[in-house]
């Protein structure tokens, strides 16, 4: 099995791989039943003027298969996520053949069929028949391993499995996996690609099942085996205290019995454990409930469905970490992106400790012996970073966030880990400095989760701390010796703007926005956005007048005529490469934030405050107003932060405070008075 340095040998933020190759301009789908028109949507939305084909054997699927693509992008449309005319060229150039032939210029082939050895081998001798020795092909299958699919293949070297998750359009998730066959220049374009065009991909090795479906597949399987002690809905009821929905209501939505008994067989070769539960071939559909309702439960019997459960999540997280299968990081974030989990699998063994863990994997082994256990100690299993990628380039370290599912929001796990990193190598003489970025393409971080806020509105000295301690990363950074670059691949808000404005130098694509929202729900920026703006870049003053107390948002070319963009760059490909530049240009004369008093323009608050057409909270306005004011005029830096925090603190005890949170909270619009 692979370790994660040969999992991922080019880098683990996808974009920072140079491609030996564009972007498709022509693909294709073989299979137009379940996953593979999802799969084609994904392609086209993310590529609308590339050329999409779909083969399949039957007419039938074929022409359901385009009437649910018109359905998804009218219903994009009606639902403002897509204009009419980007629509009509995603539905443009789409062909539905039963002719393989179809084939013949296509870039990228994916297969989709029926999860048979055989019948994809034969598929796969169709398709090197046709297309150039150049085009890429891969198969979705969840659970056979590369090898036993491409082995029969003239070019197996431009073959792999990417393996997609239900809804293929919107889910995040895509495992890549690296097997001996396959040219390392196809594994990283295809990591490359998908990020690309807006996937979470990750690199697995290639064992039966991945990672993943290893995760799924038994945690269903092993429900079925409880049924013999409590009903379809109990069981679920008592999932949903780690996952969103349960697996009896999963299987049902995805017809997934025959699944788990053909990908458990499967897993039967690594011992008789792995048996499908024998209920699974007699029942099409369970009685459950929907997520959010169901039984009550009976203490005992809750206790025994939540040990059995968890004990075969953690013995097949055990199991995928000690034998290489994926990295340990890879399998805590892919549990909550791909299969539901409210937490990844070793943050609930973090929040359990390690003497309840091993109590539930000792009852899991006499009840169920056979299956893996830890190979190592269980504190050994939390030595990770969960949320942010580390990469080496030219003497930088690159720090990349990976929290796309929320826009790679900050929250305390996110600043802990980069403080981590900036403190492990501020003093390695290999290291001349730091690279800041988002994962992804569409966001740097688009805030701070709200996390503990809402618990302290009311209470000034916890919200100051509060603040002061969400500042621990900037803080570290006033202070360090090396520089650190922000490279905003995306939109920048509230605190993610806060972190990128305290980085010594920043760098951005042209598509970028920046942003402090945060008076539209009735709080200020209190980490440092209502002082630092003014001190680094007094000419922009006025302008940050109506950033912070109007949330308007400001296009990085006009930001970058004020001096706050350092290098600005068409390309996004060009972006890290620009970063570490900018690191290597400012190594020896770091900039530092003015110790000096600021005189700002007056700042005038109309009688009805607005962002755009939101009316705003007067009373917030004049707190925030009154922060940047006094602030401003402060002797010295520290003294201007601890405004910025007090003023945090006093806007938490406003009526607007309490509004604005609880319609955010309750997703609605706030209604100021």
């Amino acid at each position: 099995m692979k370790s994660s340095t040969e999992l991922y040998p080019t880098a683990c933020n996808p974009l920072l791989i140079k491609p030996h190759r564009g972007l498709p301009g022509s693909a294709a789908i073989i299979g137009a039943g379940t996953i593979g028109p999802d799969i084609g949507y994904y392609l086209k939305s993310a590529l609308p003027g590339m050329t999409l084909t779909l083969v399949d054997i039957d007419d039938k699927p074929l022409k359901s298969a385009e009437k649910r693509l018109a359905a998804y992008a009218s219903k994009a449309v009606a639902r403002r996520k897509m204009r009419p005319e980007r629509a009509e060229t995603v539905l443009k150039d789409i062909y539905y053949t039963t002719d393989y032939n179809q084939l013949k210029n296509c870039d990228l082939v994916i297969e989709a069929a029926t999860e048979n050895i055989p019948l994809k081998q034969k598929i796969f001798a169709q398709i090197e028949n046709i297309v150039s020795q150049d085009t890429i092909i891969t198969s979705n299958t969840s659970s056979i391993p590369a090898d036993r699919l491409f082995m029969k293949m003239k070019h197996p070297d431009r073959t792999t499995v990417t393996h997609f998750f239900a809804p293929a359009w919107r889910s995040l998730p895509v495992e890549v996996i690296s097997w001996p066959g396959a040219d390392q220049k196809t594994i990283d374009y295809l990591f490359w690609f998908l990020a690309k065009t807006g996937k979470a991909p990750i690199v697995t090795d290639n064992a039966i099942c991945f990672v993943l479906d290893r995760i799924f597949d038994n945690w269903c399987n092993e429900s079925a085996f409880l049924l013999s002690k409590a009903t379809a809905s109990q069981i679920d009821k008592v999932a949903e205290e780690f996952v969103f929905a349960g697996p009896f209501f999963v299987l049902n939505m995805a017809n997934g019995n025959p699944i788990i008994i053909e990908t458990n067989t499967l897993q039967m070769e690594e011992g008789d454990h792995y048996q499908p539960a024998p209920i699974l071939h007699s029942v099409d559909r369970w009685t459950t409930h929907r997520p959010g309702s169901g039984p009550d439960i009976p203490e005992n019997l809750h206790n025994v469905i939540r040990d059995r459960l968890l004990g075969i999540l953690f013995s097949q997280s055990f199991d995928i970490i000690d034998r290489g299968i994926g990295t340990i990081a890879d399998l805590n974030f892919g549990c909550q992106i791909a299969l539901g989990f409210k937490e990844g699998p070793l943050d609930i063994m973090k929040r359990l400790g390690k003497t309840e863990v091993q109590r539930i994997m000792t009852r899991f082994q006499e009840d169920r012996p056979g299956f893996p256990v830890a190979a190592q100690t269980i504190e050994s299993y939390q030595s990770f970073h969960r949320h942010i990628l580390t990469d080496d380039m030219d003497g930088v370290k690159i720090i990349t966030i990976r929290r796309p599912h929320a826009m790679n929001a900050l929250n305390d796990d996110v600043t802990d880990e980069i403080c981590q990193v900036l403190e492990a190598s501020e003093k390695d003489p290999a290291v001349n400095g730091f690279v800041i970025t988002g994962f992804g393409n569409m966001a740097f971080s688009a805030g701070a989760d709200i996390g503990k806020f809402p618990t302290m509105l009311g209470d000034k000295n916890a919200s100051m701390q509060y603040a002061r301690d969400c500042a621990k990363v900037q803080r570290f950074m006033d202070q360090m010796n090396k520089p650190v670059v922000a490279a905003l691949n995306g939109l920048a808000m509230g605190g993610g703007l806060e972190l990128a404005i305290r980085c010594h130098a920043i760098v951005s694509v042209e598509k970028a926005v920046l942003q402090f929202p945060e008076i539209t729900l009735g709080i200020l920026p209190g980490i440092g956005g209502c002082v630092v703006p003014y001190r680094k870049w007094p000419q922009g003053a006025a302008f940050f007048h109506e950033m912070i107390l109007f949330g308007k948002p400001v296009p990085v070319t006009t930001a970058a005529e004020m001096g706050i963009i350092n290098n600005l760059v068409k390309d996004p490909a060009d972006l890290i490469t620009a970063a570490v530049k900018e690191v290597q240009k400012i190594q020896n004369n770091i900039p530092r934030i003015s110790d000096a008093p600021v005189d700002i323009p007056e700042i005038s608050i109309p009688e009805m405050p607005v962002a755009g057409k939101q009316p705003l909270s007067k009373e917030a306005v004049g707190i925030t107003a009154d922060t940047v004011r006094r602030a401003s005029a402060a002797d010295d830096l520290e003294t201007a932060l601890e405004i910025g925090y007090e003023g945090f603190g006093n806007i938490a005890c406003s009526a607007a405070a309490k509004e604005g949170i609880s319609a955010f909270l309750e997703k609605r619009k706030p209604i100021f008075t």
